[in-house]
């Protein structure tokens, strides 16, 4: 006989939220620690951060990782990057800081790369990496602006770079032949990425199932319940052996369904021992959110969850914005309460706010006073200059021991 499917699990929509707030430690003020070995924590926890270059207040990179390390500095990032090497950038659903530890769950897409190149502008050719990979070899790290020799050619696409040699580190990038070693604001250094990490060579690729595990498991970890869409976030291809993986675990009861109130028609799984967890012990936390933060890129989700519908308006036409043009949400507690929309104005040393808006209940104003304070501390981070960190962490983790094949 089958086995039977088992009889879903029901919640309410409340404790689900407070469940994935959880996961996503967003309901304590400082879960990862306050020195530098929270940014490796805090990036292997999460799976990734995405990076992104606007820069209308901090960027998102810094953004999220300073929402969940209140001592965060961006020399945390640079160290755990360019000196201790336990993150490095590739694509996920957009380029982003991932682990160096789960660097095997990426080195299939570089072989992938490096066997058909592609690109939104085109694949540079053969000759072109080779002449760049002999001149990271020659020169050692470079970034754009050390390249002056370039004959300039006319952009085949607004974010394209006049530079030949541009295309060519980006087709060697991601095929793992050169990794970004360094970045100064959106300033990369490309290296050789045997010679940055020290291996031999990459380390041996995940195969399909393990990949796809680890996937389930990053979202299992960082979401508490899932769902097939929030699992396969901008990669609906692969739902079908996410399914797969899905259906094994439930009849291993290594998995349970959960049917959330108010959304019964959307799938949701979690682990047994997830529902169980105590939610109680909450601290007080408030919150302003990246528009690229793991709670909020999303947006059917953070709206099934939060009854929070979020606008990114920043390529909106002003006269059609509702929110502003760099809305921020505001988690007080376990809701969103309010976005709003930020400005720094560096030259004279202050966080502008160009819109407040109430979302949710009317006694939100109620939070007033507990958010400008928030802001207030936001603003002192946005503001406050650092040196560079030149040598490793206390307790820094090797970048990885390679698995190679």
């Amino acid at each position: 006989m089958p086995a039977r499917t088992p009889l879903a699990t029901p919640l309410d929509i409340r404790r689900a939220r407070r469940l994935w707030l959880a996961a996503q430690r967003l309901d304590r003020r400082a879960p990862f620690g306050d020195d530098a070995v929270a940014t490796r924590l805090a990036v292997e926890h999460l799976g990734y951060v995405q990076i992104d270059t606007i820069h209308v207040i901090e960027r998102c990179h810094h953004h999220i990782l300073y929402t969940r390390i209140p001592a965060y500095r961006r020399s945390h990032l640079q160290q755990a990057q360019s000196v201790d090497k336990n993150v490095f950038e590739y694509w996920t659903h957009a380029l982003s800081y991932v682990p160096t530890r789960d660097m095997r769950f990426f080195t299939a897409a570089m072989k992938r790369h490096r066997a058909a190149p592609g690109g939104w502008f085109g694949p540079a050719s053969p000759q072109e990496i080779r002449t760049m990979l002999a001149r990271l070899r020659a020169e050692g790290p470079l970034t754009m602006r050390d390249i002056d020799d370039d004959v300039l050619v006319d952009k085949v696409h607004p974010w394209a770079s006049r530079k030949p040699s541009k295309r060519a580190l980006q087709t060697a990038f991601f095929s793992g032949q050169v990794t970004i070693s360094a970045r100064t604001g959106m300033l990369k250094t490309y290296d050789l990425m045997e010679r940055h990490f020290g291996f031999e060579r990459l380390p041996r690729p995940a195969s399909e199932r393990e990949t796809i595990a680890y996937r389930l498991d990053r979202a299992l970890r960082t979401q508490a319940l899932v769902s097939l869409d929030s699992i396969c976030h901008l990669d609906a291809a692969s739902k079908p052996v996410v399914r797969s993986l899905i259906e094994t675990r439930l009849r291993k009861k290594e998995l349970v369904p959960v049917v959330l109130a108010g959304a019964e028609k959307v799938e949701h799984w979690a682990r047994p021992d997830t529902l169980d967890a105590a939610t109680d012990g909450a601290e007080p936390t408030v919150h302003l959110l990246s528009p690229f933060d793991p709670l909020v890129i999303q947006r059917k989700r953070l709206k099934l969850f939060f009854g929070y519908e979020h606008r990114f308006e920043a390529y909106v036409p002003k006269d059609k914005r509702v929110l502003g043009y760099f809305a921020l949400p505001v988690l007080v507690d376990d809701e969103v309460v309010a976005a709003i929309d930020l400005k720094t104005d560096r030259s004279a040393g202050k966080l502008l706010v160009q819109q407040w808006t109430w979302v949710g209940r009317g006694a939100a104003r109620a939070h007033k006073r507990r958010v400008e304070e928030e802001l207030h501390r936001f603003e002192r981070f946005q503001l406050a200059r650092e040196e560079p960190i030149l040598s490793p962490a206390p307790d820094a983790a090797s970048p990885t021991t390679p698995d190679v094949s």
